[in-house]
C-alpha cells in the first residue's frame, strides 16, 4: 500500500463553521462529507492561536516557544527541521501549496521555496502576488471588490489557483509516496470569494450563546481592552455575523471539495487530514479575531481524517493537540518519531478510537502577535491547559483564569480564586509547569510558579536549580557538558552535575 497523505488547511476557521461540528446553517458540504467518510475530533486545540506559530508547531513537531517562531514574522530556528525536510529525506516526495508564513518576512512570505518542499509545486502568497499587476494587487486586498461590478472571479482567487497547483501534483504523482499539503489563506479577511458565496451570508444572523453576553468581569485586564470597543455596547443589539467570512468559508470548501474528488479519483489509498490554524472571536467575549485566549472560540479548532486505515463515521471526544499531528505524520510513513518532537501520534487513535486512549490534554502558549506591528496587544504571555472538563490559562503579566466546563461551558465564570477549586487548579498548574520543563520553554522562571493564588511558593533566583539541555536526536550531535566539555551524560540534571 502506498504511503501517501494530502493535508489540507484553511486560515481563521473555528470548529462551529462547519456544519458536521453542530451548525446546520453553514454551507460545507465537501468537508462534512470528509467527516462523515472519516474521524472527526470534537476537542481539537491549536497550540498557539495566532497564523505563524500555529503553523510553526503543525510542521515541526514543536511548540512555538521550542522552535523560536512564537510570533508573526519569526521564522523558524536555524536548527529546527519541518516536516517536508525530514520525509524528503527519506525519499517521500513533498509538495507544499499555498500559505507558508514561517520564512521571517511578512505577511505575504518571500516566494522562495524552503529546503525539501518540491519547488516546481511552491506557492506561497508573494509567489502569487507576483503574478499580479500593481493595480490587481490592490484589488486582492480589498474586501469591498466582492459586491463591485459583478463580484470577484474564481479564477483570480489565490485559493483556486492554489488548487489548480493541487491537482496538478496528484496527477503526477499518483502512482508514488507522497507528502502533499495544501495551505488556503482563505476564509482569513479579506476574504475575497465569488457569487453566490459572497452574499451568502449577508441577511444571516449567527447564533448566540452566553458567550456573547460576557462583558469580561473578573477577567484579565488585557481582555477588557481587546474588547473595550464591544463591551460598553447594547449586547442585545449586537448581531455577531460576518458574512464574508462566512461565505469564503463555504467557497474555500467547494475548492477542498476540488481536492478531495481528485484524491478518489487518482490517489484512492491516500489519507486526508483537515483542519485550521486557529478560529475567530465573532464577538464571543466581546471580542474579534484572535490572540491570547484559550476561549473556544479562538483556539478550538476543526480537525478531520480520512483515509483507508481510519475509523469511518466515528467521533472522537476527547481533548487532542495540533501538536501531535507533525508525529502522526511521521508514524504513518513507517519513520521513527524525532526525540525533539513535543506531541505523540495519534496513528493508532485514528483506526481505533473507541479503544484506543489518548492523553486528555492540550497545551496552548501565547507571546506576541507580531514583532512588526504594536495595535494588538504587545507581548502577552500566556500558557494554559486544556482538558475534558478543565481550562487553567497563566497568564504571566496578568489575571489568571480557571474554568469549569462541565457546569460553565461557555467559559464566563473565571474560578481561579474559588477555594471549592483549589486542589483541581493546583494539579493543572504543576502540569503546565512540567509541560514547561520537559520542552526547555525560554521564557520558564519562578514566576510561573509564584502565582498570587498558589500559597507555599518561595521566589529563587536558582529557580529549581535544574540544567536541561536539548536531547540530541537518533545519532545526531549530543551537546556537552560546560563544567567538563565531555557529552553531556543525562540532558536533565542538577546544574554543576555532568
Amino acid at each position: 500500500m502506498k504511503k501517501q497523505f494530502v493535508w489540507i488547511m484553511t486560515d481563521s476557521t473555528r470548529a462551529d463553521m462547519l456544519g458536521c461540528y453542530g451548525n446546520p446553517d453553514m454551507h460545507t458540504p465537501n468537508l462534512d462529507a470528509l467527516a462523515a467518510q472519516g474521524l472527526r475530533f470534537e476537542r481539537a486545540y491549536t497550540t498557539q492561536p495566532v497564523c505563524g506559530p500555529a503553523r510553526s508547531a503543525l510542521f515541526t513537531g514543536q511548540f512555538p516557544h521550542s522552535n523560536a517562531s512564537w510570533g508573526n514574522t519569526m521564522p523558524l530556528g536555524a536548527d529546527v527541521l519541518h516536516l517536508g525536510q525530514r520525509l524528503s529525506a527519506a525519499g517521500i516526495a513533498c509538495a507544499y501549496i499555498g500559505k507558508w508564513h514561517l520564512d521571517g518576512g511578512d505577511y505575504f512570505g518571500n516566494g522562495i521555496c524552503p529546503e525539501g518542499w518540491d519547488p516546481d509545486y511552491w506557492y506561497d502568497m508573494k509567489c502569487y502576488l507576483d503574478e499580479l499587476t500593481p493595480q490587481e494587487r490592490l484589488y486582492s486586498r480589498d474586501s469591498r471588490n466582492n459586491y463591485r461590478d459583478g463580484g470577484v472571479k474564481e479564477s483570480f482567487t489565490y485559493g483556486f489557483r492554489c488548487t489548480n497547483r493541487a491537482l496538478d501534483y496528484l496527477d503526477r504523482h499518483a502512482g508514488e509516496d507522497f507528502f502533499l499539503t495544501v495551505s488556503y489563506d482563505e476564509p482569513h479577511d479579506p476574504s475575497l470569494c465569488p457569487e453566490p458565496y459572497a452574499s451568502m451570508y449577508l441577511d444571516y444572523k449567527w447564533p448566540k450563546t452566553p458567550a456573547h453576553y460576557d462583558t469580561l468581569e473578573n477577567k484579565p485586564l488585557y481582555q477588557q481592552l481587546w474588547g473595550a470597543r464591544s463591551r460598553t455596547l447594547d449586547r442585545d443589539a449586537v448581531e455577531p455575523c460576518p458574512p464574508l467570512l462566512l461565505g469564503c468559508n463555504s467557497w474555500i470548501d467547494s475548492q477542498i471539495g476540488r481536492v478531495i474528488q481528485k484524491v478518489h479519483d487518482v490517489a484512492p489509498e491516500a489519507t486526508i487530514l483537515y483542519t485550521s490554524d486557529h478560529g475567530d472571536a465573532i464577538e464571543g467575549h466581546c471580542l474579534y479575531a484572535k490572540g491570547p485566549t484559550v476561549y473556544d472560540e479562538i483556539a478550538r479548532v476543526p480537525l478531520i481524517v480520512s483515509g483507508p486505515g481510519c475509523a469511518k463515521a466515528k467521533v472522537y471526544p476527547h481533548t487532542v493537540s495540533h501538536i501531535d499531528l507533525p508525529a502522526t505524520v511521521m508514524d504513518f510513513m513507517g519513520l521513527a518519531v524525532p526525540s525533539c518532537f513535543e506531541g505523540s501520534s495519534l496513528l493508532p487513535l485514528l483506526a481505533a478510537p473507541d479503544t484506543t486512549p489518548h492523553e486528555d490534554q492540550a497545551f496552548v502558549e501565547f507571546a506576541r502577535y507580531e514583532i512588526d506591528h504594536d495595535g494588538f496587544g504587545g507581548f502577552q504571555p500566556m500558557r494554559a491547559i486544556v482538558t475534558d472538563r478543565y481550562k487553567l490559562a497563566l497568564h504571566l503579566l496578568d489575571q489568571d483564569e480557571l474554568y469549569d466546563l462541565a457546569s460553565d461551558p461557555c467559559e464566563l465564570n473565571n474560578l481561579i480564586d474559588d477555594p471549592q477549586y483549589t486542589a483541581v487548579r493546583n494539579a493543572l498548574h504543576d502540569r503546565i509547569l512540567n509541560w514547561m520543563n520537559a520542552t526547555r520553554d525560554p521564557f520558564r522562571g519562578y514566576q510561573w510558579k509564584c502565582r498570587p493564588w498558589r500559597t507555599g511558593c518561595t521566589p529563587s533566583w536558582d529557580v529549581d536549580g535544574y540544567t536541561r539541555q536539548r536531547k540530541p536526536e537518533e545519532g545526531g550531535y549530543v551537546q556537552l557538558d560546560y563544567m567538563t566539555g565531555l557529552p553531556m551524560r543525562t540532558p536533565t540534571r542538577i546544574k554543576g552535575q555532568s
